[in-house]
């Protein structure tokens, strides 16, 4: 297949893999995973056979199923009709063809058609030009890797790691990674799915709210980290198994963006049964809840103002999500604290970083105000 244009095929409506890989990933082998991938992108998977008479005005995306393929590089050839797919060692691995191409495309990909045919003159998809990914907010090459059965744990990794938010808190970021890969690998392989471990979730958000309420802070941060651990989980076990879905999403979303500060009420209410209650309990619930709601409304307004978010800006920006005032990084406040006997120290140290980390989240607006809209793009996207 060469390098000039493509011939008339039209978007991509069906989906075809050839050959088979040598290993499972995350309990899928390649034809299983591409298949997942397909009907994602609302791609039709019929078997070659099938496929004899299509019309030119058919596109067909065809990739070898010996290949594991970053979502982003078959998105990019359902949506490209004339664009082939190489390896790094220039074997052609997957490509977007019209219709009546499909049974030679097929050929060629599985190594059968002596590496050129009439015809199949086809554009190099480059997937350089796809290493920003706006979702996860992070540059990172796509995943393209041969599956074997000696790099099935490579591979693995290597899509975990793709799985992963660039920009994040501390917490998920640097403490989560390698925990959350096992559970997750084993949550795949039990058939456990993404929202039954978000539902689990959910009950370990009721369990510390009720521990936190009480006053029994030990307890509760033990719930409550395992879930974040789960928010994590839940997530990364949506994306490499490709089973994600709107509720799920909605479900997982929900309670991450609802919870944090019934937890700080509640830990307000719990000093009460203790000798360490805070003096001005009015005062500090309205800095921890109404900073946290405000922090969180700035950052809706800066993502709908630049169409980026807020902390996907600048190298700071990227920085400061780190430590904001977010949930993970104020459980940190709060467990050190707590630890040291003073539990009041903590939410009063919370209640102290949700009203600076709001100041410089509203200093960031004003920034960007100050600049022409057109300037306020990802650092991460250049």
């Amino acid at each position: 297949m060469g390098e000039g244009g493509g011939q008339g095929a039209a978007k991509a409506r069906l989906g075809l893999s050839v050959g088979a890989g040598e290993g499972r990933i995350w309990g899928m082998t390649g034809a299983e995973r591409l298949a997942r991938q397909f009907h994602r992108l609302g791609l039709e998977t019929p078997v070659l056979e099938d496929l004899q008479g299509l019309p030119a005005s058919t596109g067909v995306v065809i990739a070898r199923a010996d290949w594991v393929y970053d979502a982003r590089l078959i998105a990019a050839l359902v949506a490209q009709p004339g664009v082939l797919l190489v390896g790094p060692e220039g074997a052609a691995l997957a490509a977007h063809v019209a219709g009546p191409q499909t049974g030679a495309a097929a050929q060629i990909l599985e190594g059968r058609g002596g590496g050129s045919t009439p015809g199949l003159d086809l554009v190099r998809l480059d997937p350089a030009a796809l290493a920003y990914d706006e979702v996860l907010r992070k540059r990172e090459a796509p995943v393209l890797e041969p599956l074997t059965a000696a790099n099935v744990r490579q591979v693995e990794a290597r899509l975990f790691q793709g799985s992963y938010k660039g920009v994040t808190d501390i917490v998920t970021k640097h403490l989560w990674p390698v925990p959350a890969r096992i559970v997750t690998r084993w949550c795949a392989m039990a058939g456990v799915t993404p929202n039954q471990v978000t539902f689990a979730g959910f009950l370990l958000v009721i369990a510390a709210f009720a521990l936190f309420w009480t006053g029994q802070f030990g307890w509760g941060l033990v719930c409550a980290w395992i879930m974040t651990f789960l928010d994590t989980v839940d997530g990364k076990l949506a994306r490499v198994t490709l089973t994600s879905s709107k509720l799920g999403n909605i479900f997982d979303h929900g309670i991450d963006l609802v919870h944090p500060p019934f937890w700080w009420w509640a830990w307000l209410v719990g000093l009460q049964h203790t000798r360490l209650a805070l003096p001005h309990p009015a005062l500090i619930l309205t800095v921890v809840v109404g900073g946290y709601v405000a922090q969180r409304m700035a950052e809706g307004v800066f993502l709908k103002r630049y169409g980026i978010h807020m902390h996907a800006w600048r190298p700071f920006d990227s920085w400061f999500r780190l430590i904001t005032a977010r949930r993970n990084p104020n459980l940190l406040l709060l467990t050190a604290t707590s630890l040291l006997g003073r539990p009041d120290v903590g939410l009063a140290a919370v209640a102290l970083w949700t009203a600076l980390s709001l100041l410089v989240h509203l200093a960031q607006i004003a920034q960007a105000a100050a600049l022409p809209r057109a300037r306020v793009t990802s650092w991460l996207a250049r």
